[in-house]
């Protein structure tokens, strides 16, 4: 009884520091071309919406997350963009083409993208922003994906910055914060662990060598932001110079949660885990044919998707039969994503195409026996979340690592798109509705999910208020955020050491040498003579 009233306490306290805050104008941008990512972002912003403060949000895309107090600054993708983009996405998505064809086609893709968020900043709407001196923001929430060169726009407002990701804080982001690297005992976005274990030799060396190849790609990209950042703001001699831009980082959120997820990461306190930010605390009722078409599965029911990045028309026409013919002769209704709906792959009564899912409302669903999906972050949360068992196809980006972690950590299997045959489809769907111990293992993470001492939307509000009572909150940063590459890794310390000692060895040669020829000297009376 006394545990009980000291949580209730605890609960009203907590209200009550969080009802306290002043309503702040805040400044999201949210220019990346994948709706995955910012389904994350602006589900972020949602929460601050609903708390009061006032969000001005610039996108490329259509908002899949709406909110009656958004003030949206939409820059639709041109028609070549648009044209680049689709190709790049069906280059990526091809899957006869392996590990090899993505990383051919990887850096066209991450270009297109930034030729898009680079078209949004020269919007005429986004330089008013702070051209205009009537308008005052007082933080940037900005979403990062390769793109360092939008902090510039926080430099014009002269304001602090949280960054927003949609992935776990894995090595090449969280340095930004000042993580350390640790990387002989946290594991590569593509290296598979199963939660609590230690890396094999072959995981360390492959994280390693992974770690070594995304610096090389990255300094790339570092020298294509810096460009594009000074064709925006270089005609401003008031402007930082690129390489400070993100010493304005005050904290960064993490959609992960690695308490549940793993793996375990020493974190700086400036990067805050709001895995899960996405999903609701309470579903919303489903569109009502949803409704009646799964509370009439008696035998169950799987959704399927496979993201919002890939449409059918990405995908190949054996792949899509292979997954038509499995899913319309098995006992369980269907739920597909599916864009075309002037063109499904077949009519089946056991099928149900829609463009659009509530998917983290269907998961819910009692019903809902299996997801089967690319194993994108978004999607994998809330499958988790929900207690559902997963069947994987990954594609490309971080889903072959995810498909990967889910497996091993026995939340359901996986199979190649490479591999993909009506037998293997059918076998891996059957296994995991027949065997309870999927099912078990993800309802137990579940449990261990949802355990925190805030929720992942409590935890933002916390987090940003902080910011925004401390105004910029820069005791947060590591120092390391603000030394250079050879300071930060003891560089000159090391230098400094072999040379003192190269001093050393070479003092100690020298005096053994005069030693040595004064002792001939002393033995030889001739040259002593002389």
């Amino acid at each position: 009884m006394v545990r009980f009233s000291v949580k209730v306490l605890l609960a009203v306290v907590l209200l009550q520091f969080l009802g306290s805050a002043e309503s702040a104008n805040i400044l999201g941008i949210f220019t990346v071309p994948q709706p995955s990512h910012v389904i994350v972002h602006m589900s972020l912003a949602k929460v601050l919406a609903e708390r009061g403060h006032n969000l001005t949000i610039i996108t490329s895309i259509e908002p899949p997350v709406k909110h009656k107090n958004f003030n949206i600054i939409r820059v639709p993708h041109s028609k070549d963009e648009e044209r680049d983009l689709n190709e790049a996405l069906v280059n990526m998505a091809k899957i006869d083409g392996g590990v090899l064809s993505q990383l051919i086609n990887m850096p066209k893709f991450l270009d297109v993208n930034l030729r898009i968020m680079t078209s949004a900043l020269r919007d005429p709407r986004v330089v008013d922003l702070y051209e205009n001196k009537d308008n005052h923001f007082d933080l940037v929430i900005a979403g990062y994906f390769m793109n360092n060169f939008q902090l510039g726009l926080a430099q014009k407002l002269k304001v602090p910055v949280i960054l927003s990701f949609s992935q776990q804080p894995v090595e090449f982001m969280a340095t930004m914060v000042g993580n350390p690297r640790s990387l002989s005992h946290v594991p590569g976005m593509l290296t598979a662990v199963e939660k609590g274990q230690v890396m094999t030799f072959f995981q360390r060396f492959h994280t390693q060598a992974i770690s070594w190849l995304q610096r090389i790609w990255l300094a790339q990209y570092d020298y294509n932001n810096g460009k594009i950042y000074r064709s925006l703001y270089g005609n401003d001699p008031l402007m930082a110079a690129y390489e400070d831009l993100s010493k304005n980082i005050t904290l960064m959120f993490f959609n992960s949660h690695a308490l549940s997820e793993g793996p375990i990461r020493p974190n700086v306190p400036a990067a805050i885990e709001i895995g899960g930010i996405q999903i609701k605390n309470k579903p919303d009722p489903l569109p009502p044919n949803m409704a009646e078409f799964l509370g009439n599965a008696t035998e169950g029911a799987i959704l399927l998707s496979l993201g919002s990045n890939l449409k059918g028309s990405h995908l190949t026409p054996d792949m899509v039969q292979i997954m038509f013919r499995v899913l319309s002769n098995l006992p369980q209704r269907v739920i597909w994503k599916w864009d075309d709906l002037k063109n499904t792959p077949g009519t089946a009564e056991n099928i149900l195409y829609s463009k659009w899912l509530p998917q983290d409302d269907i998961l819910a669903h009692p019903s809902i026996k299996l997801f089967i999906t690319h194993a994108g972050k978004g999607g994998t949360a809330e499958s988790q979340y929900h207690g559902k068992p997963m069947l994987a196809i990954p594609f490309f980006g971080d889903q072959p690592g995810n498909a990967g972690t889910l497996v091993k950590a026995g939340y359901g299997l996986s199979i190649s798109s490479l591999e993909l045959n009506e037998e293997k489809f059918r076998s891996n769907i059957v296994r995991i509705l027949e065997d309870p111990s999927f099912t078990n293992n993800v309802k137990a993470f579940s449990d261990l999910y949802r355990d925190r001492p805030l929720t992942a939307q409590e935890t933002v509000i916390y987090w940003t208020e902080y910011v925004l009572r401390h105004h910029g909150a820069s005791h947060l940063q590591s120092p390391v955020v603000h030394m250079c590459f050879i300071a930060a890794h003891n560089i000159d310390i090391y230098f400094s050491l072999i040379l003192i000692i190269a001093i050393i060895i070479i003092f100690t040669k020298l005096i053994f040498k005069l030693c040595k020829t004064k002792i001939s000297n002393a033995k030889n009376p001739k040259i002593k003579k002389n």
